[in-house]
């Protein structure tokens, strides 16, 4: 398969997502051109982690046979979306003294002060886990702020706050062996929340401050975006499906019809609306709290300008966006992928995370390596933040 060709895979609780885009083919908007997609209903899945490697690798087997038959191409590598409740992130500060007699901050000070960052990440944060990359966020120099790398500035402390995206090694390992089963090279992984980011958020949402909500089937991951850089990321074992097993209990109804009246495609007087609506408010106060609660822990509830964009299947329900404005205190809206072009075949943010993951594969040589054998992920780069600034949109 050429090189100008681009293959994302979201594996996700309910769907497997995959897209074939072009590295060298632009939209109507400048974005690489869509070529492909299929989608297959996931399975050998909870709440995001692999219970079975047989059955996610045939959900993925199936989902990349009909993004091929559209595109007319064989896809031999991709690029594999990582989420889940095992994905998780760390944010740790570090200091260490600078080296030369004339205080001159060096590549060597550099990098004694990021291996020491990883040193100083909780043994509750790091224990079964692998770090898939760090995220320099904010570098001092004697106790002041510095823009920018430090390198070949003076000064005797040299601070640096970093954020570590890690997930549970078996996780990563076995989503690997999945997609090497179905007869697809892991060329790298990427977080989930981070990948959707790169098609529903604009650069100004991201410089401004911002919460990108997935609320999938069994999960709700969340990424905050402050300075154009992601600087959080959580997962909540809680989805749209917890919703639709509310409904099946409280109208007593069996759960493929309870599906059907929480998608909007059962309508009418067969049960009651008001309790219906209760019972979803219900389920979504309690998502909204767990974001809530996030927020205040890295201190940011409340103080997000660009607000709360939502995506994922469960961003369907009625007035969710207005349940999110009052629960939050931020600004709300349901998030789309904008840099799709008008004659594409999918326009929801469902896609987003297999699409984004085909903008950062085009990036991805300007990027760290992962070694993405079934024995062994590797973390190779230290340098992490230049290189996501370089290619956010």
């Amino acid at each position: 398969m050429s090189r100008n060709i681009i293959t994302g895979i979201d594996v996700g609780s309910y769907n497997v997502k995959v897209v074939i885009a072009s590295a060298r083919e632009r939209n109507e908007k400048g974005m690489p051109m869509i070529l492909g997609v299929g989608s297959a209903e996931s399975k050998g899945l909870r709440h995001g982690y692999v219970t079975n490697v047989r059955d996610v690798a045939d959900a993925i087997r199936q989902a990349v046979a009909r993004a091929e038959e559209k595109a007319g191409i064989k896809v031999k590598k991709a690029f594999v979306g990582i989420s889940g409740i095992g994905l998780s992130s760390s944010t740790v500060s570090s200091f260490v003294m600078t080296s030369r007699a004339d205080a001159e901050i060096t590549t060597l000070d550099l990098k004694n002060l990021h291996e020491q960052c990883e040193k100083d990440i909780p043994h509750s944060s790091i224990a079964n886990r692998r770090i898939i990359y760090d995220i320099p966020l904010q570098y001092r120099i004697d106790g002041f702020s510095s823009l920018g790398s430090p390198h070949g500035l003076k000064g005797n402390k040299l601070e640096l706050k970093t954020l570590f995206i890690t997930c549970l090694d078996h996780h990563v390992t076995d989503l690997i062996s999945a997609a090497n089963e179905a007869g697809i090279e892991v060329e790298d992984v990427m977080a989930a929340p981070i990948a959707a980011g790169f098609v529903t958020l604009s650069k100004s949402q991201k410089v401004a401050g911002c919460v990108l909500a997935n609320i999938g089937a069994e999960t709700v991951s969340i990424a905050v975006f402050e300075n154009n850089i992601p600087t959080s990321i959580e997962v909540f074992p809680i989805g749209s499906t917890d919703i639709t097993n509310d409904i099946a209990l409280g109208l007593k109804v069996p759960l493929e019809e309870a599906e059907q009246i929480k998608i909007g495609a059962i309508t009418g007087s067969s049960y009651p609306r008001k309790k219906l609506e209760e019972i979803v408010a219900a389920r979504l106060s309690d998502i909204f709290e767990l974001i809530e609660a996030h927020l205040k822990k890295i201190g940011r509830n409340g103080l997000l300008p660009a607000g709360i964009i939502i995506t994922g299947g469960g961003s369907n329900l009625t007035s969710i966006d207005a349940m999110a404005k009052i629960a939050l205190k931020l600004p709300s809206r349901i998030g789309t992928i904008g840099s799709i072009d008008n004659k594409s075949s999918f326009k929801d943010a469902t896609w987003a995370v297999a699409y984004g993951l085909c903008i950062w594969g085009i990036h991805a040589e300007d990027g760290p390596e992962i070694d993405t054998s079934t024995q062994f992920v590797r973390h190779t780069s230290k340098v992490v933040g230049r290189w996501f600034k370089q290619f956010l949109p």
